[in-house]
């Protein structure tokens, strides 16, 4: 904006006198700015939200709709020192009797004592370019790891090529170092078992001149270790694996020493199922808290956008805590939010006919499990549409009534499964309607974000053009006042001259 200088002659403070004249146009301009601006706050708060309703639709409330979230089971273990287990949910219900008759083990060699250091030249060893040095990995003649000594090489240089080598098929590497205060090479495997196990292999002479040889003492006992398999029995069939790890049944079972007799007993994992509502519930209930929060928020409605001037008036404080006023009303009773508030109550707040283990079908409820809210006017107007499970020790409102969900896991688990099952499949269809794409929203998509960002761009336009109005306005003030300024200017010469030229004549 140009610097203009006005009122020297007429003596009028043109600058309030225009500011005046324009602060309704000038108004327009804050309004529509302020207005944009409110509105990418209402886009942020609705971004927010949506991405919790999102979260809730792929995480727990579509796990629930499937009857893998119902099927855990556990498995226990009468000597956990022996083994441990891990129960996939196609295991079988049932005890079963285990004995861990061998661990796997890794192939192991410890070199024989030879006179060097990582800095000797393997040429004094009597090893000489060409030679090479060869490990069969597995059993198989065809799968070797070799490496091949040349001109210059130190144990060092030979450390590192045994250690990057790679062996012919099954590109299987060892583990190789060189102790050099006790002048011994160490070899084994990086995994147990037969295959991935070692033998020497190659000319032994050339071997030997690094310590790689095997040795028989006299108590029975060798410096090398074969790979060798890990050997189990269950309910009297025999099982081997070339790790400690086994894979029966749905089971996963890790033997950790040799043992008789290990009783494991797999079963329907109540607590599981437990969780995992409770686990759906919590987060249902932590949205519809959102959305009341939300809802009931304060209006705000004598908290009005600030412009640039009132903001300079204010500390940074007083500016932060006015904006937060109204963003923390921009959904207060909004539509949207309380059709997705009242449409995921209604379906929590159903009844479903289920089949119970008797045969006979009954209609059941939420309560029927012990999972209610609190009452009305008892509660907080936030907290009303928050369920409490019956028994759970982590909510103090319902921790000491009867556990009626636990009780009906452990007697009927199939109908606790259909019922919920069926409700998450209601509420996640229902979620899925309420999401759908449309004219002014994306897909997966609570409100209209096509819409608003139509609405955003509009805007623009808006606020362009009342800057334009607002800035004209001011340049015809300025004119205008500038011309009565050059009038006044002529008159005030004028009326010097004659003064000058009477006063001269006296």
């Amino acid at each position: 904006m140009p610097i203009r200088i006005t009122g020297m002659n007429s003596g009028l403070d043109t600058e309030s006198i225009i500011t005046a004249l324009t602060s309704t146009k000038k108004t327009k301009w804050d309004t529509a700015v302020g207005d944009q601006k409110k509105l990418t706050w209402k886009q942020d708060k609705w971004k927010e939200l949506n991405k919790k309703v999102v979260s809730f639709y792929n995480g727990a409330l579509s796990s629930m709709r499937f009857s893998t979230a119902y099927t855990k089971k556990t498995t226990s273990v009468s000597n956990e020192n022996a083994a441990s287990v891990i129960t996939g949910d196609g295991a079988m219900d049932t005890t079963q009797n285990l004995s861990i008759k061998s661990l796997a083990t890794a192939a192991y060699l410890t070199g024989s004592k030879i006179d060097a250091k990582k800095d000797t030249d393997v040429s004094e060893l009597d090893l000489a370019p060409g030679d090479k040095l060869e490990f069969k990995i597995g059993g198989n003649a065809n799968d070797v790891l070799s490496v091949s000594i040349e001109e210059g090489d130190t144990i060092e240089k030979v450390l590192s090529k045994l250690k990057n080598a790679k062996s012919s098929e099954s590109q299987t590497q060892l583990n190789f170092n060189f102790d050099e205060n006790n002048g011994r090479f160490f070899v084994s495997a990086k995994e147990a078992g037969v295959a991935a196990g070692f033998e020497l292999a190659g000319d032994a002479d050339t071997m030997k001149k690094l310590g790689f040889e095997v040795k028989q003492y006299e108590d029975g006992s060798s410096n090398y270790i074969a790979g060798t398999k890990a050997k189990i029995t269950l309910n009297g069939e025999t099982y081997e694996s070339d790790s400690n790890t086994f894979e029966i049944n749905g089971l996963t079972i890790t033997a950790k020493q040799v043992a008789e007799n290990v009783t494991l007993t797999t079963k329907q994992d109540t607590s599981g199922i437990y969780d995992n509502i409770k686990n759906m519930i919590k987060e249902y209930n932590d949205l519809m808290k959102e959305f009341a929060k939300l809802y009931n928020a304060d209006a705000a409605k004598k908290y009005k956008m600030l412009t640039d001037d009132e903001k300079d008036a204010m500390s940074d404080k007083e500016v932060e805590a006015w904006e937060e006023k109204i963003k923390d009303g921009l959904l207060s009773k909004d539509e949207t939010v309380g059709n997705l508030r009242t449409a995921m109550r209604d379906i929590m707040n159903s009844s479903m006919n289920i089949t119970l283990k008797d045969g006979t079908t009954k209609s059941l409820s939420l309560a029927s499990f012990g999972i209610s809210t609190g009452s009305y006017f008892g509660t907080e107007e936030n907290e009303r549409d928050v369920f409490h499970i019956d028994g759970d020790k982590d909510d103090t409102t319902s921790s000491g009534n009867t556990d009626l969900l636990s009780a009906f896991i452990s007697t009927d688990p199939q109908a606790v499964q259909d019922f919920f099952s069926q409700l998450s499949k209601d509420l996640y269809g229902k979620l899925s309607d309420l999401m759908k794409g449309t004219q002014y929203s994306s897909s997966f998509t609570i409100y209209e974000d096509k819409l608003m960002a139509s609405q955003y761009s509009a805007y623009n336009t808006k606020i362009s053009d009342a800057q334009k109005a607002y800035e004209a306005a001011q340049d015809k003030y300025y004119k205008q006042f500038s011309k009565m300024e050059t009038a006044l200017a002529k008159v005030n010469s004028t009326s010097g001259s004659l003064t000058s030229f009477f006063g001269g004549g006296s």
